[in-house]
This record gives C-alpha cells, structure tokens and sequence, in this order.
C-alpha cells in the first residue's frame, strides 16, 4: 500500500465530476487500499478519489475505527430527515464550516468484489455519505456551508 499526496482546495481536479468504474481491477483494489491508507494517515473519516488526483467514482469511509466502507459508484437513492453541524476536508485542512445534510442517508454501491449492495447510515455516516458523494461532482462543502470558521 502507499500513502497518497491529498489535493487541497483550488487544484481543479477538485472540480471536476467522476467518471463510474466499468470493471474492477487490480488497479482498483490497489486504489481503495491506499485510500484507506492514505486517509488513515490523515486522520479522516472518509476520502474520495478525486482527492487523491483519480476521477473515479470511489470513496472510502471510516466513521467506525476498523470498520472501512468501500464504495464503488455509489448514489444515494433515500435521505430523511435534517441535521446541521460543523465539517472539514481533508483537501480543505486547517478550516470547518456548518453545513446542513440529510440526518438519515441510504446509498446504493458496488463493493470490491463486484457486488451492488445498500447500506444506511445516519449522523456522522450520513453526513460522511453526503460529504464524499459530493466530491465525486465536483462539490466540496464550502459550497454548502451556512457559515465559515477559520
């Protein structure tokens, strides 16, 4: 595994929208491995691959210390609810903002084998679905955030 270089905040890579992920490959699997590594490292909770310079649309998450969620292509098909609270990036470090999402999000993905599968999540999970996802589009959460900290 190798620790990935984290893009910050005005590298347009940033911007721009994912492709999906036709075919699971080594490449893939070495990828979501040295995500986690990568994010881990950092002290994240979650990282997107446009992060680490790859327009993919993949994102790991870790709001469960060992417990990793690999999401390949993901969407959220269900969202409930309302929550509003403080987050931060990974690719924007040093800065937070509040930032309103979904209290309950359920997302459909594709796992490292090939599987499509759901899963749901609520507060933090949810918030971390929200916040991934949207870098997949070329959104980071300054763009929703209410309020700016510096």
């Amino acid at each position: 595994m190798a620790k990935l270089q984290i893009r910050k905040i005005g590298d347009e890579v940033l911007r721009k929208v994912c492709r999906p992920v036709e075919e699971i490959t080594p490449r893939i699997l070495t990828l979501l491995d040295d995500m986690t590594e990568t994010m881990r490292a950092a002290d994240g909770c979650g990282l997107a691959a446009p992060q680490v310079g790859i327009l993919r649309r993949i994102v790991v998450i870790e709001v469960e210390q060992g417990k990793v969620i690999e999401l390949i292509n993901p969407k959220i098909i269900a969202t409930a609810g309302e929550q509003e609270g403080p987050e931060g990036c990974l690719s924007v470090p040093g800065r937070q903002g509040v930032v309103k999402r979904p209290r309950h999000v359920t997302v459909r993905a594709t796992n490292r084998h090939g599987e499509v599968f759901e899963m749901s999540g609520s507060d933090l999970l949810a918030r971390a679905f929200c916040h991934e996802l949207d870098h997949l589009d070329g959104k980071l959460y300054v763009d929703r955030a209410t309020y700016m900290e510096d």
